[in-house]
């Protein structure tokens, strides 16, 4: 498991939770909390992407696993659209620009 320094792993956190907040409702949602009405971004690695969903019945955290193993900073970006867009066709939801 590859670990990206706490200051790569906050700006990414801060980034998808202040202006990807509607991806990451498609990400949980496509990823088992389909009664989710919202989600954040709370932790990543090498392997994978960690969020937040608040369901009906209480929080329920979600670890959904990248592609493939990353180990570089650009890697996060597109494993991220990635989980969005597959999230979206899943969904039959309109993807919005990243």
């Amino acid at each position: 498991m590859t670990a990206f320094p706490a200051s790569v792993v906050d700006a990414v956190l801060a980034h998808m939770n202040d202006d990807h907040a509607d991806d990451n409702l498609l990400i949980v949602r496509a990823s088992g909390a389909f009664d989710a009405t919202a989600a954040r971004m709370t932790a990543l690695d090498g392997t994978g992407g960690t969020w937040l969903a608040t369901t009906p019945a209480g929080e329920r955290e979600l670890t959904v696993p990248w592609s493939a193993p990353i180990s570089e900073r650009p890697e996060i970006r597109r494993e991220v659209v990635a989980l969005t867009e597959r999230a979206a066709r899943e969904l039959g939801v309109e993807c919005h620009g990243h």
